[in-house]
């Protein structure tokens, strides 16, 4: 929210500058005093407690009303300057990949009409429900029945904006509880402590004869034992037997073994270690037999699986006790109850063929329906077609109250009562998708410290299988419970949304839409193959058709979501990588080049785009596909970059960034359309070009204002920008063949002016992270920033052998972590880096004789090895680092020694050739000088 806030307002505000020929007139010092104003209102705009503050936002609006005059008066003789430049009236904003409604939300707090479109029909009922219906319902006074056991005092009570309408939700919400809880609440008994329960347990003693909620029931999917003497006997295949591993509380679950039958025990204290593990064997073996120990593979669980033999037990039982959670042995008649209801609605709805993302398919789960329990069936269609209830319920009530009703529905852009009704239903029915993402059978159990309990389906973008996994109680006042998820609805109503201007969001398809005609742009495409939203929006998409289809009869219509156009490059949807690659490449190109004709000619284009760099080989060497196509889409489409600027975008704590590598950083493109009657020109002017204009350009983002200066990880990302600003300003830049350039030939050219040198991709950045982090630790998503600017990837470094990353953080691996048997000759991936490294570890153990022989071997780097030297001790002797300094000095020290000995080796290495390595040309940069040898 806060980067996108940053972009528009960047975006609609101009630079105070100190160009006379446009009329301004100011002088460099007033324009930096006047920028350093404007950076202080964004530091304002971003800080998350003034996502609603109307005095930062109206200051943010009045600037961006202050730029639209100054753009009208510098435009009044454009041709059609009635059309585009009226200065009464800001021009509106459209995203036309809209998705979850960030950035329409954010230009719609910041004072302009949003437009917002999608051809997803879950992410543009999302957007209606935050840009459209909040500004149609502002100011309603509620007409719902106050929950019972509560009071309303009107007169203290504000329903400014959209507190009225956040507070009919909660109203509704809570009238739909209590109905469900009547309809279905003995399916989820309490739990009576007796006597019994305590006599192993004391800690039960003081709760005896009470009766408590249950937070979960904690299940073990099972399978026939494929042992003989034991293939009557379901066997649980268990991940964990931890229920609780906190410094306050410790309890797992023991199974006990009783001839040809088992049961499972709850018990406190330190577990013992095995219990972490459950029944699981390692991945080849999967599983181990309880009963027997007989490994069960995973092609027997498979088999099991679609032959729809895949069954669940009852483990545990958690409650929610005075004074915390209590964990208990699992209950027969809670067994009993859970698989004996029977749903009214099933969404027997086969899941997408989508082999990468969803794989319960593997295991016989292959429709909706099988993703829930019998149980969890029965409380999605209660509370789902209780949401058509409440709109009639609210549709009575705000007639009573004496609403206007003019029988237009919401669809159809309504007023009064039927449209409010049926918003009041939109909000409820996200509700239902809420508990959905908490309620089905591949919720997992957290038992650590920091968790909340369940573990949504959505931990990840992803629906993997689940062994052991956690029921929830909708009726608690835990984990998964209904009125919760309903409170934070009612609460980003309230506080987040209803500020600014109008809001309209629409189906459409962004390669032939007309909704950016004379608009902003500012948006967030699909990440090439990263997720496929179409295919995972389906799972809410089925419980939001069920709840809502009255309200949007067109917007819902089909039974699951058309994903045909999704511009996603999903080779099992296009038949293969190459087929799905082109399809990306055309359609984005499309899309691009629709923004580039429709938006308005006087605001740059602003594109988020996260890709997480990934490679792909060719008799060309390497490349990065998402970066690489994606830029290659964006020129193609008549567009010129002037800008590539990292913002931190990503929540570092998300489940996909726990632990593991995630990206954290977007790169926002600034794009400008480029001139029809745009000259060619050739490789060396274009070089030449370069050269004269990067170095003041690394100036201006080093040595910047006060707030200005690009941050050392970023800098390699940012530098694009000002290179791809002179690339793509021209028609076309022409090889020496009269071939077109390639944008990653651009690329190489731009990241050889920031290194300084004529290294390797992988060298480039593990000179520039060195810099930065040395060998210590940094952040995974600025690895793959860095690693996306300098043309290689995290995975290519590590197969290349020069970084070790985990748990979303990355290290260089210094010279004594390289492998003692590593041979140049079979090494596929060799960077100048690695061999620099291998040589000092070799020097360090073998003297002259182990380095010269990896040089002998390689000896066409022989250069480019010495170069780096220098230029690393140089680097480590200005940050004080002395130790490492003396490793690279004594290298140098030795090399002539070092040559010798691979003389007498004899020279190889013609064989080799670095990754992406280009030798045909230099810019006008001082080449590092041959230095004398000098004792240290």
């Amino acid at each position: 929210m806060a980067a996108a806030r940053a972009v528009i307002f960047a975006q609609m505000v101009n630079d105070p500058g100190y160009e006379r020929y446009l009329g301004r007139g100011t002088s460099k010092e007033k324009a930096k005093k006047e920028r350093e104003r404007l950076f202080g209102i964004i530091e304002r705009l971003v800080k998350w407690e003034n996502t609603s503050n109307s005095d930062v936002l109206e200051e943010a609006r009045e600037e961006i009303r202050k730029s639209w005059l100054e753009t009208c008066a510098l435009n009044q003789s454009h041709p059609r300057a009635s059309e585009l430049f009226n200065p009464d009236q800001v021009p509106a904003f459209h995203d036309p990949f809209a998705g979850g409604g960030t950035i329409p939300l954010e230009a719609q707090r910041l004072g302009l009409d949003a437009y917002a479109s999608d051809l997803n029909p879950v992410a543009v009922t999302i957007n209606k429900a935050m840009i459209e219906i909040p500004l149609a319902f502002s100011g309603t006074i509620p007409v719902g029945p106050v929950p019972e056991g509560e009071k309303e005092n009107k007169l203290l009570t504000d329903w400014k904006g959209t507190k009225g309408l956040a507070e009919d939700i909660r109203r509704y919400a809570a009238w739909m509880r209590e109905e469900a809880f009547q309809k279905i609440g003995n399916f989820y008994p309490l739990v009576d402590i007796t006597k019994d329960m305590a006599k192993e347990r004391p800690d039960l003693k003081d709760l005896v004869g009470q009766k408590l909620t249950v937070v979960a029931w904690i299940w073990a999917r099972t399978v026939k034992s494929p042992n003989p003497a034991f293939s009557d006997i379901d066997v649980p295949l268990v991940s964990t037997f931890l229920l609780a591993s906190t410094k306050l509380q410790n309890a797992y679950v023991q199974p006990c073994v009783q001839g040809h039958n088992y049961s499972f025990l709850v018990k406190l204290g330190t577990p013992p270690i095995q219990a972490n593990g459950g029944t699981t064997a390692g991945k080849r073996a999967a599983f181990i037999c309880l009963m027997s120990g007989t490994p069960i593979d995973y092609d027997y669980i498979r088999s099991e699986g679609k032959a729809g033999r895949i069954g669940s037990r009852l483990m545990a039982v958690v409650v929610e006790g005075p004074k915390g959670r209590v964990y208990l042995s699992p209950l027969e008649e809670h067994a009993k109850i859970a698989k004996c209801t029977l749903p009214e609605w099933i969404p027997e709805i086969n899941l997408p063929n989508n082999p990468r993302d969803f794989k319960t398919p593997n295991y016989g789960l292959d429709k909706f329906s099988d993703l829930f329990t019998s149980r969890q069936l029965v409380s999605l269609s209660t509370f789902s077609g209780l949401v058509q209830e409440a709109i009639k319920r609210c549709h009575r009530d705000a007639i009573v109250s004496g609403m206007f009703d003019d029988g237009i529905g919401l669809e159809q852009n309504g007023k009064g009562a039927t449209a409010y009704s049926q918003a009041i239903g939109v909000y409820l029915g996200f509700g239902v998708d809420k508990l959905a993402d908490r309620h089905s059978s591949l919720c997992r159990w957290d038992p650590t410290p920091t968790a909340s309990g369940i573990i949504n389906t959505f931990s990840r973008q992803a629906l993997p299988m689940t062994w052991d996994f956690a029921e929830a109680n909708p009726f608690s006042e835990s984990s998964g419970n209904f009125e919760s998820g309903m409170g934070w609805i009612t609460k980003v109503i309230k506080t987040s949304l209803g500020e600014g201007s109008s809001g309209t969001a629409i189906v459409a398809n962004a390669s032939d839409q007309f909704l950016s005609s004379g608009k902003v742009v500012c948006t967030d495409p699909p990440y090439y193959d990263n997720i496929g939203y179409a295919d995972l929006s389906d799972f809410f998409y089925i419980w939001l058709r069920h709840s809502l289809r009255s309200v949007y009869p067109s917007l819902l219509s089909e039974p699951t979501v058309q994903k045909a156009l999704e511009l996603v490059a999903t080779p099992y949807r296009h038949g293969g990588k190459d087929e799905a690659e082109k399809f990306f490449l055309n359609g984005m190109k499309a899309a691009i080049a629709n923004l580039s004709k429709l938006a308005h000619p006087v605001f740059p284009i602003t594109i988020f785009y996260a890709f997480k760099q990934a490679e792909t080989s060719s008799e060309s060497g390497t490349a990065s596909t998402g970066w690489e196509t994606f830029l290659e889409a964006t020129l193609s489409a008549g567009l010129s970059i002037v800008g590539t600027w990292p913002m931190r975008t990503e929540l570092g704590n998300r489940m996909l960034g726990s632990g593991t590598n995630a990206l954290a950083s977007s790169i926002v493109l600034v794009c400008r359309s480029r001139a029809k009657s745009s000259p060619s020109i050739s490789r060396r002017e274009f070089v030449r070009e370069l050269s004269s204009v990067l170095p003041e350009a690394l100036e201006e983002m080093t040595t910047g204002g006060e707030h200005s200066p690009v941050a050392p990880v970023d800098l390699s990302q940012a530098i694009i920008g000002p290179g791809m600003a002179i690339f793509s300003k021209y028609s076309a830049v022409l090889e020496a063949d009269g071939k077109p350039m390639s944008v990653k030939t651009a690329l190489q050219l731009i990241n050889r002016f920031f290194a300084e040198d004529d290294f390797d991709h992988d060298t480039q950045f593990c000179l520039n992270w060195f810099d930065g982090h040395g060998w210590d630790h940094g952040k995974f998503g600025e690895a793959d920033v860095l690693a996306r600017a300098k043309g290689t990837s995290v995975e290519g470094l590590r197969e290349g052998g020069v970084v070790d990353s985990s748990a979303g953080r990355l290290r260089l691996l210094r010279f004594n972590d390289l492998p003692e048997n590593w041979n140049p000759e079979t090494d596929t991936r060799i960077s100048v880096w690695e061999l620099l490294h291998h040589m000092i570890r070799r020097l360090n153990s073998e003297g002259e004789s182990g380095a010269g022989e990896i040089l002998s071997k390689t000896s066409r780097y022989s250069e480019n090895i010495r170069t780096l030297a220098y230029r690393l001790y140089t680097l480590c002797e200005r940050k004080g680092w002395a130790q490492d300094a003396g490793q690279y000095n004594s290298l140098v020290l030795a090399w002539d020694a070092i040559e010798n000995s691979a003389r007498t080796s004899g020279y190889g290495g013609s064989q080799f050739s670095l990754f992406g390595e280009d030798h045909t040309e230099q810019l006008t940069i001082k080449e590092p000088k041959k230095k004398t040898r000098k004792k240290t």
